[in-house]
């Protein structure tokens, strides 16, 4: 698949999933706009991109939004492909007492930002009859552990979203889907302080849980958003694609899924 000067925006880029997605879009020829909140993780994944723009921003702030946008019209003069893949899964009970400040938190970053920015892209993304891809989980169709009601939540609505969005915007060419990973090797728990051992040992064991004895990398989840960016994909919005080595199966481990933390 070829993505010869097409433009493209990948929020939660600095690194995990993000990273993988900008990184096989440069590969196959995009200009890409890499976003995440660490500047040396993305000058990192910079290196693989060829000659992207690195937007360091918090995606859930709107001016930090809106700039994402202005900077990659400056740049770049259009944009073909938004995605919304940034995200956080901070934990906490509904009995919680920082239960509403982490739903507030987790939804802000999750659904607002993903929403705020396909309002922001979507006049450009009608011009070139571009397309959005969104980074969900499985944790939208089922509740994974009894910390994540927020978490959860966010995705699963999140699909909605994208189903709404995908009905308004395929009058004007343009598509909208979403991509809901299981556990995906990232190097999310190593952000969170454990070592890199403890981290490994935490994804063999998820992986036994797996129908197919296995986790995925990022890359498997890069090459699904390529499809679906891809003209390949033409007849496909509104759509819910799973790649989770079968955890939604039968009594698949899905509790142990780790909450994708996406930059």
């Amino acid at each position: 698949m070829s993505f010869q000067d097409k433009v493209v925006i990948v929020t939660g880029s600095s690194s995990g999933i993000g990273a993988a997605i900008a990184v096989q879009f440069a590969e196959e020829g995009a200009k890409v706009a890499i976003v995440g909140r660490k500047q040396e993780k993305l000058n990192n994944v910079a290196k693989k991109c060829g000659k992207p723009l690195v937007l360091v921003a918090d995606v859930s702030k709107d001016e930090d939004a809106k700039r994402i946008v202005d900077e990659t019209l400056r740049a770049f003069g259009k944009i073909d492909i938004l995605v919304n893949n940034a995200g956080i899964g901070d934990p906490a009970s509904i009995q919680s007492e920082h239960a509403m400040a982490v739903f507030d938190k987790v939804m802000t970053t999750n659904l607002r930002s993903a929403v705020y920015l396909t309002h922001l892209a979507a006049p450009h993304l009608v011009k070139t009859k571009g397309n959005i891809v969104n980074i969900s989980s499985v944790a939208a169709f089922k509740a994974i552990s009894k910390d994540a009601f927020a978490y959860c939540a966010s995705k699963a609505a999140l699909d909605h979203f994208t189903r709404a969005a995908a009905l308004e915007l395929a009058s004007s060419g343009v598509r909208v889907n979403t991509i809901n990973p299981g556990p995906v090797l990232t190097d999310v728990f190593e952000n969170m302080g454990a070592t890199r051992e403890q981290q490994a040992a935490f994804f063999k064991g998820v992986g036994q849980t797996m129908p197919l004895k296995r986790v995925s990398i990022p890359e498997e989840i890069g090459d699904l958003v390529l499809f679906l960016a891809s003209e390949k994909a033409r007849a496909i919005t509104g759509s819910n694609f799973v790649s989770d080595n079968g955890a939604m199966l039968g009594s698949a481990g899905v509790e142990t899924l780790e909450l994708n933390k996406a930059n």
